[in-house]
């Protein structure tokens, strides 16, 4: 199934360009509000969950954030996003990997994911990969998903849709605490509108003020 999963996402980036999906984002606003709001440190390690060509990376290493790295299934995606970036792709730690098959070895003060999370639709999938989270972070969690006022698939597959207090409820029983949540109405590049609900949470060991061992 990891195969077919793999297959599926390598079709998608080998035959469509970035105007051609729906995620394309030019600048993710909410993301990088979260990471701004709580003053998470340049040095700090962050990870972008299922990032495949995502422009958060570029913003990232553009504001001088020194330690990202990005994961995901799609050794294509990957390679899109080591072109657009040149010689600034050296300075990112790439991981081709499905992220429930993920064992981390570094801690991170950032896990983002936006529209990854989304697809795990089975409660034992849910689970792993909340495990694979508490063992990853030591800060703050960004998850980004379709509302229950959006979409109910993405390239071709179900997905499981949130509102605020669902996601809430999921991250919690994790022993994360609850920080923020945003609406976003994602305007795709053929022009629909999908919106997504944003929240961000922290490790219930880590400060308020987020300031640990960064």
């Amino acid at each position: 199934m990891k195969e077919d999963l793999k297959d599926h996402w390598e079709t998608i980036y080998r035959t469509k360009l970035p105007n051609e999906v729906s995620w394309t984002q030019e600048i993710p606003t909410i993301s990088l509000d979260f990471i701004h709001k709580y003053s998470i440190p340049k040095s700090a390690k962050i990870i972008d969950i299922g990032g495949g060509d995502s422009k958060l990376v570029d913003c990232l290493l553009a504001e001088g954030f020194s330690d990202v790295t990005v994961l995901d299934i799609s050794p294509s995606a990957i390679q899109r996003a080591k072109e657009r970036l040149g010689k600034d792709a050296d300075k990112v730690k790439w991981i081709v990997n499905d992220i429930l098959g993920f064992h981390p070895t570094d801690k991170y003060a950032v896990w983002h994911d936006r529209a990854a999370f989304h697809f795990q639709t089975d409660p034992e999938k849910i689970e792993k990969y909340l495990e694979i989270v508490k063992k990853a972070v030591d800060g703050m969690v960004i998850i980004g998903t379709f509302s229950v006022d959006g979409p109910k698939k993405c390239s071709g597959l179900d997905i499981k849709q949130y509102d605020e207090d669902g996601m809430k409820e999921t991250f919690e029983k994790s022993r994360f605490i609850n920080l923020e949540c945003k609406r976003e109405d994602h305007i795709t590049p053929s022009g629909v509108v999908q919106n997504f609900v944003f929240c961000s949470f922290r490790k219930n060991d880590v400060p308020a003020n987020l300031k640990k061992s960064w």
